[in-house]
């Protein structure tokens, strides 16, 4: 199964909201930052997920880290990105299958390894 869209919700930390984009079949990165609970990606248009970024927003959100790993099509669970770096690949059409969220206190250990968590064909344009 594609993902074709995500909604993430985060209301339970004083202070901190959450934003995040997604790379999309054919189109790419999205050209905005979504807010909490803002769909990212598409509807109705049958196109993949293929890669997210997330990042903390708010006057507490240096108090925290938000760590994000994805299940990748032909490739498996990634590494853990975090705060806003991209998770999943680019160039290779394929789907995101899954994506794991953790949020920590800053500075913190990382859930796992976060060595590779993006995965991109070359040529393929780094999200800004």
């Amino acid at each position: 199964m594609r993902l074709e869209a995500i909604r993430i919700n985060l209301s339970d930390i004083e202070g901190v909201g959450i934003q995040y984009m997604t790379h999309i079949q054919n189109i790419g990165w999205e050209a905005t930052w979504k807010n909490n609970n803002e769909l990212s990606g598409t509807q109705g248009q049958s196109l993949r997920l293929e890669a997210i970024r997330i990042q903390l927003t708010g006057p507490n959100a240096s108090n925290y880290d938000v760590y994000y790993r994805t299940h990748v099509q032909n490739i498996g669970w990634t590494d853990w990105a975090y705060n806003g770096n991209p998770c999943g690949s680019a160039g290779y059409s394929y789907r995101l299958e899954a994506i794991q969220i953790q949020i920590l206190p800053a500075g913190s250990a990382a859930p796992g390894s976060t060595v590779t968590h993006f995965h991109q064909e070359p040529g393929q344009t780094q999200p800004s």
